[in-house]
């Protein structure tokens, strides 16, 4: 294992992310590197200093209102003469199993809204992370080359897919190399364009999904985060880009996508 792809498992490592295996290969290299040893050893002083500090997040009350919202309403009774109001038993118990099913199911379905948003938002903060690795020194690519001919095959073997090499230079963003990342717990390909001066890292990764989702714009930290699903495969195109601009480059990346497919 090379110090590049221990680096990429180390905060893994950290967090008590990694499978048996890759933890004991990540392990064995860190024994025998001093500066992969550094770098874990300050990971984890940070993560003490952060255990101690009380950052506990407390759900909004929103959260209840909106669980609230989604129960069926209490249904006002008429007034009626006892004989005629008291129900029987079975009524009684067929209505109660009812209503604690409409009302499991409604929750239940706001909670899954609720988990799928917060794992979003944490697929996305860790986008952000990769990308500001990426741009440390000697952290941007691991094939650096502007032919797409060069740069697809080098991620094949590499990740179960291998995400689609566009070369868009004519249309103004500049093919530079691509590497492969960590994000949510698993190796991802990155396929690295350059915009002027401003890198876009475009993320790539496989979905048991086949539905294509049209795209949306995220600002987190100062950098636009475009996501879109095609074909099987999930896009986060990150960059301090404008959002503009990185529209623009979405854009173009699924048209050439399309027009290659059709072709």
């Amino acid at each position: 294992m090379t110090c590049d792809e221990a680096e990429i498992l180390i905060h893994a490592l950290a967090d008590g992310e990694l499978d048996a295996g890759h933890a004991r290969e990540v392990e064995a290299h860190v024994a025998a590197c001093p500066r992969c040893a550094s770098e874990l050893a300050a990971i984890r002083q940070m993560q003490q200093v952060l255990a101690g500090t009380d950052l506990a997040f407390k759900a909004p009350s929103a959260l209840r209102q909106r669980i609230e919202a989604t129960l069926p309403p209490a249904r006002a009774m008429a007034v009626t003469p006892l004989a005629a109001a008291r129900p029987s038993r079975r009524a009684l118990l067929k209505g109660f199993t009812l209503g604690s099913a409409v009302s499991a199911l409604a929750a239940t379905g706001l909670v899954a809204i609720v988990l799928r948003n917060d794992d979003q938002q944490r697929i996305e903060a860790e986008i952000v992370s990769a990308h500001l690795r990426s741009l440390q020194a000697g952290h941007l690519t691991d094939v650096i080359s502007t032919d797409q001919h060069t740069v697809k095959p080098w991620f094949n073997g590499k990740l179960d897919v291998s995400p689609p090499v566009i070369d868009l230079t004519a249309q103004g963003f500049t093919l530079i190399g691509g590497r492969l990342d960590y994000v949510d717990a698993r190796a991802i390909g990155a396929v690295v364009y350059r915009r002027r001066q401003h890198v876009i890292n475009l993320f790539v990764a496989q979905t048991s999904g086949t539905e294509r989702r049209t795209a949306r714009m995220e600002t987190i930290q100062g950098f636009n985060i475009r996501f879109w699903r095609d074909r099987g495969l999930n896009y986060w195109a990150i960059s301090d880009l404008g959002a503009d601009e990185l529209t623009e480059f979405g854009e173009r990346f699924e048209t050439a996508i399309g027009a290659n497919k059709e072709g």
